[in-house]
């Protein structure tokens, strides 16, 4: 279904309302944005394509892009040589901060880059005297 200028629109206003104070839509916010999309009409699909859009051509942080693009990463980095080490981790978490425009604390990073690398099977390379990924709690 074809939204209306006038529709899509008044969907990009309220994703500006949303983000005014910190140009950032974490998780919640986006379902809470996602709901009013889906009141006036619009399917989460396209809901989710509008904020996209906007979160690119405003300079906006979605957490949900943060997220996969930390996690796409990690993957290559364990695709690499089969394992993550410590600098390459670093370097996702860097991304990930950069993506999130620093809205999430380090320790929460980790923990969700652990969970990611620990559901997907991905491996961490730790020396015998640094076990940097074993100290991540969660």
């Amino acid at each position: 279904m074809a939204v209306s200028e006038e529709s899509r629109k008044a969907f990009v206003e309220h994703i500006m309302l949303q983000v005014f104070d910190d140009q950032y839509i974490d998780r919640q916010e986006e379902k809470k944005i996602l709901e009013e999309g889906v009141k006036k009409g619009l399917g989460v699909e396209e809901g989710l394509a509008i904020m996209r859009q906007t979160a690119q051509e405003k300079g906006l942080g979605l957490e949900r892009d943060a997220e996969e693009r930390t996690k796409d990463m990690l993957e290559a980095f364990a695709n690499n040589d089969g394992k993550v080490d410590k600098k390459e981790f670093e370097d996702a978490m860097a991304i990930f901060k950069k993506h999130s425009k620093g809205k999430i604390h380090a320790d929460e990073m980790k923990k969700r880059m652990k969970k990611m690398m620990v559901e997907n099977g991905w491996k961490a390379k730790e020396g015998f005297f640094g076990k940097w990924f074993s100290a991540i709690e969660g």
